[in-house]
């Protein structure tokens, strides 16, 4: 039965020249791979053998971790993963997860939220080269055994930690360019469950090691899974919401949160995000650039005295401090860093001063979200200066646009996004430099 297995997946490479994948570990297990040539592919990612992407599946509900390796900071959030959306062309980052610039791979865990007969697992990417294929191993488990390590890192064996190996799947072309789509889909021969699994692992490997640019590009992992009898799932769905006539999508992840959060993440922090995103978008365009078009908002225990923070198209949020303050800072903390999502500043670049960084989107929502509280009002003039970063700059920034220029923020937000801001912008835009209006605007709050 191994050996009937084992050639049933090598078949499925073989008949589209691809390269076989290693012989799974579960006699039953069928690896079937499809793939569509740079030239004929396109974004509806239909493929003949393998399912097209679903947005009902169980990953739809299940949370997603990195747990090895370092996601690239230019590819999307994990939660582009299980949205049901794929990627738009072949070489579309920011609709994609990928692993970093020189790493050689990563981890991915999915948490089913209980556990679930596991029928079948399909994973998805398009890349116009290397990026384009699939090579990982797949794991799964019920989290019950003993000594069970639930995030297995780099160069340990999932098998030693209470996990069972699926599958090993390589779909890199034996010959010609690898560029393409790719679907595949790990399931059982006979249609049986693959088994009863609550975690899932993806241990993925680079494609090539020429270059530092050989991480897949992951457009979408799709579970079909059923919880079993008297599992109940750990935490309630995923949030997910549409807005803009679905120009854009927000996934809230409620995970870990009692139930009076919970539910001001679904009656407040998401009425907020649908009315304010595209507001953030619009007023903060530059020529050429496309604002992400999905993000997710995780609420994390291991953030210290931080409230919220933003990177790449992922918002974190301080479980703890939110739990705490849902009747006071919590909605403008998340408008803070979805400014920070729109801006997406390249960070190490010379040209992004930290208090343009953090005083743009202090000023979004002190003075165009939530004006009435005045968060933002200076108690001390004599130590208050442009660049303080956070409130005191979104004041000054206010101050010179009320002045000024109506259209300075954009403007600046602009510069600093395309990395030409150089503080000479000031005198171009006011007729005077940065020293100077500094002075003025603390001579106004003096009159004040």
């Amino acid at each position: 039965m191994a050996t009937r297995a084992m050639n049933r997946c090598v078949a499925a490479a073989a008949a589209l020249g691809l390269a076989a994948a290693a012989p799974p570990a579960r006699a039953a297990v069928t690896v079937t791979a499809d793939r569509r040539e740079a030239g004929a592919a396109s974004a509806d990612f239909k493929f003949d053998r393998v399912p097209p992407p679903s947005k009902t599946d169980a990953a739809a509900r299940a949370t997603f971790a990195v747990v090895a390796g370092k996601a690239d900071g230019n590819g999307a959030d994990l939660a582009a993963l299980h949205d049901g959306a794929v990627s738009g062309s072949a070489d579309d980052p920011g609709a994609n997860f990928f692993f970093g610039q020189g790493e050689k791979g990563g981890r991915i865990k999915v948490d089913l939220r209980a556990v679930s007969d596991v029928s079948q697992v399909n994973t998805y990417s398009w890349h116009r080269d290397a990026r384009g294929p699939q090579v990982y191993k797949l794991y799964g488990a019920d989290g019950k055994a003993k000594g069970f390590d639930p995030a297995p890192k780099a160069g340990t064996d999932p098998a030693a930690g209470g996990w069972t190996l699926l599958a090993a799947v390589d779909t890199r072309p034996k010959a010609g360019p690898p560029g393409g789509q790719y679907g595949v889909s790990v399931a059982d021969d006979a249609g049986k469950p693959l088994g009863a699994f609550r975690y899932l692992l993806l241990d993925a490997s680079a494609t090539e090691a020429d270059d530092p640019f050989g991480n897949t590009f992951f457009s979408e992992i799709d579970v079909v899974a059923t919880p079993k009898e008297g599992e109940v799932p750990a935490t309630g769905p995923v949030v997910k919401t549409t807005i803009a006539a679905g120009k854009y999508e927000i996934t809230i992840d409620p995970t870990g949160l009692d139930d009076a959060t919970a539910k001001w993440a679904e009656d407040t922090l998401r009425p907020v995000c649908e009315t304010w995103y595209p507001k953030i978008v619009e007023m903060l365009p530059s020529d050429g650039y496309v604002a992400p078009k999905r993000f997710g908002i995780v609420f994390r225990d291991d953030m210290k005295g931080t409230p919220a923070a933003a990177a790449g198209t992922r918002v974190m949020c301080n479980r703890q401090w939110f739990e705490k303050n849902l009747k006071g800072e919590a909605a403008g903390a998340v408008v803070h860093e979805m400014v920070h999502v729109v801006q997406q500043y390249k960070f190490g670049r010379k040209s992004v001063p930290f208090w343009l960084q953090e005083g743009i989107p202090d000023y979004v929502r002190w003075f165009l979200y939530e004006p009435e509280k005045k968060g933002a009002e200076i108690r001390n003039v004599e130590k208050a200066k442009y660049d303080a970063a956070y409130r005191v700059s979104a004041n000054f920034l206010n101050w010179a646009t009320l002045t000024y220029d109506k259209q300075l923020v954009p403007k600046v937000n602009a510069a600093v996004r395309s990395g030409k801001y150089a503080d000479d912008l000031w005198k171009d835009l006011t007729g005077k430099t940065l020293p100077e209006l500094d002075a003025e605007w603390k001579a106004s709050l003096a009159k004040k």
